[in-house]
């Protein structure tokens, strides 16, 4: 008999090939049979076309997942995300095709929260301009601002914002937040977001899109902002207007935009991300060992939670 097949997709995995993957073992000993995608990039709608008919189980990573894939996938019973966001996923098709939809919630909150402080340090203290000026035989120097002089605004408090919180806090800023249903963190002051946009000098964004598809920061939040401010995006691109960003670092409402979060991937360089005060990564945030490790994990467990246990006894 033909052992119940689950995809693996993302990146993260299948650079070095799914048998160096320890985390998936679990779904080997359950008696399911694993199909790699495309070793190190995601998957395009062609090759998930080809991919996914005959997978009962799907572990996902950032690929867009639509109706057209979802339609094809007859014997899909759940996609299970390494992350927590399930954006490219659409879920309208997924429930019309019976697709449960998981995600490894917090699994990836330590290193994103992490970059998200190194960004914002980077940024405070000019450290990518001034390694680019010396690197090009210049000796300019931008004089910095400490910790201890700043305040910093977390825009969310899920598992993300309240590790960024306690790290900005451990390093002696002030920190305040804006977050309509979560509980205030220790040490940190919950304030509405026109007082956190006018009064921190870092703004850090941890929060998913709004649902109206209207990004959270456009003219007239930004419009508030304090002269040279550093605003630092590891959430979802979605969440700012890359034009009003891109007027408000040409005018110096803005000091510096750090971002780590794209429509797609790699991303086009728009005007935005070309100008000379903005620090991009490359979606790095949950891409450290032990995030990779405990996604993969989480993910592996909610795929064995879901898949039917006569599909996992057919082994």
């Amino acid at each position: 008999m033909n052992r119940p097949r689950v995809l693996v997709t993302p990146r993260s995995l299948t650079q070095a090939g799914l048998d160096t993957v320890a985390e998936l073992d679990p779904l080997r000993a359950a008696g399911f049979g694993l199909v790699a995608g495309p070793a190190g990039t995601a998957p395009s709608e062609a090759e998930l076309l080809e991919l996914v008919p005959g997978c009962v189980g799907w572990l996902a990573g950032v690929e867009r997942i639509g109706a057209r894939v979802l339609e094809s996938a007859t014997e899909l019973r759940v996609i299970s995300r390494n992350g927590s966001g399930v954006d490219a996923v659409d879920l309208a098709a997924a429930q019309r095709a019976g697709v449960r939809v998981e995600r490894a919630a917090g699994a990836n909150a330590q290193g994103v929260a992490e970059l998200a402080l190194a960004l914002a340090l980077g940024a405070l203290r000019h450290v990518p301009w001034s390694a680019t000026a010396l690197r090009a035989g210049a000796w300019q120097r931008w004089q910095g601002r400490e910790l201890d002089d700043c305040r910093v605004g977390v825009v969310g408090l899920g598992a993300i914002g309240r590790r960024v919180a306690r790290q900005f806090t451990a390093l002696g800023a002030e920190v305040v937040a804006y977050d309509p249903v979560a509980v205030a963190e220790p040490g940190v002051r919950l304030v509405g977001m026109a007082e956190l946009l006018a009064g921190s000098d870092v703004v850090t964004l941890h929060a998913p899109p709004p649902s109206d598809g209207h990004p959270l920061l456009g003219a007239e939040e930004l419009a508030v902002v304090g002269p040279g401010a550093v605003l630092v995006n590891t959430s979802r691109s979605a969440l700012v207007d890359d034009a009003v960003v891109f007027a408000a670092l040409d005018d110096g409402r803005l000091a510096a935009y750090a971002v780590d979060a794209f429509d797609t991937e790699p991303p086009e360089l728009t005007p935005l991300l070309r100008h000379e005060r903005v620090l991009a990564t490359p979606h790095i945030g949950g891409y450290t060992g032990s995030s990779v490790r405990r996604a993969t994990a989480q993910a592996v467990e909610n795929l064995l939670a879901a898949l039917p246990r006569t599909l996992q006894d057919t082994a």
